[in-house]
């Protein structure tokens, strides 16, 4: 498949008055089926809860309560999926996963303020053993869309100034500081040096830092810094609200919290309140280690992007990666 193969691919749609998306796979639920191996394939998804009482029931159909009590002044809650770990006699070992980690898009049901979740729905009301009966992943579909590329690193190493870049990782690439706040001004000068006019309804926006450099080589330096970081660099809530009155679908980023974390931002008593903005708040899917340096690199600042999530019933999120066509 080359890249004019593409080009005739998508040149099917030209005449089209309208495109579709089309959901191809089988959706996941408890119990799929699978070819029989030793240890088997299997796929038992519980929901965890962090942040309110779950309903009556709860546990016993198999679901996991981490804390009753929400987190931090803004009274975070959280939902996220684990799996049922199985031994086999010939792998005694548990085996076991979530999605969420690494390149992940984060769905509605993942994050709320003690029992409030996205469009009035409570967790008691929508949570079960397996997943939420709401705000699932089930009911995201495939996104195909316009995708543009918010490339702050690359503003910083044009405009300067230099305190707000860390040193670099080991293979020499930049990133910023850790705790660096991107702010409203950071986001309109890389509108402008994208030639981006304007974000509109539907758009991914994703924010480039840099900061997956400390995962490119999988250097032991790299990932202790990564580890014992203080913060990272991302977004804070004038800079999400301001984003969220264009109503893209997507907000993401190649950090692992799209947001600002560390002192003094977080000094506020708050815990990821941009999550909460943006996904409780407006209905805006957050986007997590979303590895920007090809079309950052090529100066792609606009692009298709797609992306199919997890079609997992009840799930909080997705990790299989999206691709942009630029």
């Amino acid at each position: 498949m080359t890249p004019e193969k593409t080009a005739a691919a998508l040149a099917v749609l030209g005449a089209r008055p309208e495109v579709r998306t089309y959901n191809l796979g089988e959706l996941m639920w408890n119990g799929f089926p699978a070819f029989k191996t030793d240890p088997r394939r299997t796929y038992e998804q519980r929901l965890t809860i962090s942040g309110y009482q779950p309903p009556p029931g709860y546990q016993d159909g198999g679901g996991i309560v981490m804390s009753t009590e929400p987190l931090a002044a803004n009274k975070l809650s959280y939902h996220e999926e684990r799996f049922v770990a199985e031994l086999s006699p010939k792998h005694p070992v548990p085996l076991a996963t979530t999605y969420q980690i690494a390149s992940q898009l984060d769905n509605l049901n993942h994050i709320g303020a003690a029992e409030f979740y996205y469009n009035g729905l409570r967790g008691p009301d929508i949570a079960e053993g397996h997943g939420t009966s709401r705000l699932g992943n089930e009911h995201m579909g495939p996104v195909v869309t316009r995708g543009v590329l918010l490339d702050v690193l690359g503003v910083k190493l044009a405009n300067g100034p230099a305190g707000d870049l860390a040193e670099p990782a080991t293979n020499g690439k930049p990133l910023l500081r850790e705790t660096y706040r991107i702010t409203v001004e950071d986001l309109t000068a890389a509108m402008e040096l994208g030639g981006i006019g304007a974000i509109e309804r539907g758009d991914v926006v994703l924010l480039r830092t840099g900061w997956n450099q400390l995962l490119a080589r999988r250097d032991p330096a790299d990932i202790a810094r990564w580890e014992a970081a203080n913060g990272m660099p991302g977004i804070y809530l004038r800079e999400a609200r301001w984003l969220a009155q264009f109503r893209p679908a997507i907000i993401g980023s190649d950090t692992w919290a799209l947001e600002v974390l560390g002192s003094p931002v977080n000094n506020d008593g708050t815990a990821f309140p941009v999550h909460q903005e943006l996904l409780m708040r407006n209905g805006i899917r957050i986007g997590e280690s979303y590895v920007t340096d090809g079309p950052g690199n090529d100066r792609v600042y606009e692009f298709v992007f797609a992306v199919t999530p997890q079609y997992a019933e009840g799930a909080t999120c997705g990790n299989t990666p999206p691709l942009a066509l630029g």
